[in-house]
């Protein structure tokens, strides 16, 4: 499919209004600090912008950033401003037309940021095939990717190639679209409906079994939607299959466990996160008031406690005593569940 998907986002598309789908338009609100952000970024970056999600997690500042599937560059330039002079970000993209934009406007964004020299990096390649580009072992704190890795033909090798470049504590935080059931394999040899991020599609439990054998022991979703199909013919197509587009972390913490269990232990947020004063959110279970005590599981206390989050928060509790599951560990499909601010009290994945 390498070819057909550099036909279709080279060749093919020439700007978002030629999408069939809203699968790969984000529709989430904009947070009010990234508007001023993305205004900065130059209109043919933004006009060849294709994504499903808001890949802008917390807390960047002087990070290292490596974005799969960059494209013409509107996450990997948005990121550049957020990690700041001292941070650095890696774009990674497959396709000659993308990189030709991305790459145009590299002194535009410098000096709109004020910066004496760039900070972003293009590169070409495949996702897959990530050890072919010299980038270091365990040399990234961020990982992103927007709407990009369903267009993978093999994903276990992408999130597998992530897992070796992330730094310990580091994680990988990225939107894409999924499945409620398997698509059939007559339809993910449709060029247009590969192209249009349907037919690639992981199954969510397949992407969490995936995931989880990649190292990421606990993903954890952040938001979603489901996908409206509005073009006819498309929609005859998929039949009965439900698409999402949803956002999800993965850490890479060693041995985190399979399920969440309770040792006792909760958090404090301080409100010290830029832009989260009142609340943190990590997912879409664990929305954490400023000053409040807040039960955790196990892995969640991990996830704040051994990654760039754990200057934000007090730690109660430790791992002498083991109380058996954390109360209220589900099963359920995700979608549809993800509304952060429906949890204050503790909660888990």
């Amino acid at each position: 499919m390498h070819d057909k998907v550099q036909e279709y986002y080279g060749k093919v598309l020439q700007n978002s209004d030629d999408l069939q789908t809203d699968a790969c338009c984000t529709e989430a609100s904009m947070p009010d600090f990234l508007k001023p952000v993305l205004s900065e970024i130059h209109d043919e970056v933004m006009m060849r912008y294709y994504g499903c999600g808001l890949i802008a997690p917390e807390a960047l500042e002087g990070l290292s950033i490596l974005d799969l599937g960059s494209g013409s560059g509107r996450d990997a330039y948005a990121l550049a401003k957020l990690v700041g002079e001292n941070g650095r970000v890696v774009g990674v993209d497959m396709t000659d037309e993308q990189l030709e934009v991305a790459n145009r406007h590299l002194e535009y964004h410098r000096e709109k940021f004020g910066y004496a020299k760039s900070n972003v990096t293009f590169l070409k390649g495949y996702l897959e095939n990530l050890g072919d580009l010299g980038l270091e072992e365990g040399s990234f704190d961020v990982i992103v990717s927007n709407c990009v890795i369903n267009l993978c033909d093999d994903k276990e090798a992408v999130l597998k190639e992530a897992f070796r470049l992330l730094k310990p504590g580091g994680e990988m935080y990225f939107s894409d679209v999924y499945s409620d059931r398997r698509v059939p394999i007559e339809l993910t040899k449709d060029p247009i409906l590969h192209g249009e991020c349907l037919s690639g599609a992981l199954y969510w439990n397949d992407f969490l079994h995936i995931a989880k054998a990649s190292g990421f022991a606990d993903p954890r979703l952040v938001t979603d939607r489901p996908l409206g199909i509005s073009n006819p013919a498309i929609a005859a197509k998929l039949g009965n299959i439900n698409f999402y587009s949803a956002t999800y972390r993965l850490f890479k913490l060693p041995d985190l466990e399979p399920m969440c269990e309770d040792y006792g232990q909760a958090v404090i947020y301080k409100g010290t996160v830029e832009h989260q004063s009142d609340a943190f959110a990590l997912d879409g279970h664990h929305y954490m008031e400023k000053g409040r005590v807040f039960p955790v599981c196990g892995n969640t206390y991990r996830m704040l406690s051994e990654t760039r989050f754990k200057e934000h928060f007090d730690f109660i509790g430790d791992w002498s005593t083991h109380y058996g599951i954390f109360p209220g560990c589900g099963t359920n499909i995700p979608f549809g569940e993800s509304d952060p601010s429906a949890s204050v009290s503790g909660g888990c994945c």
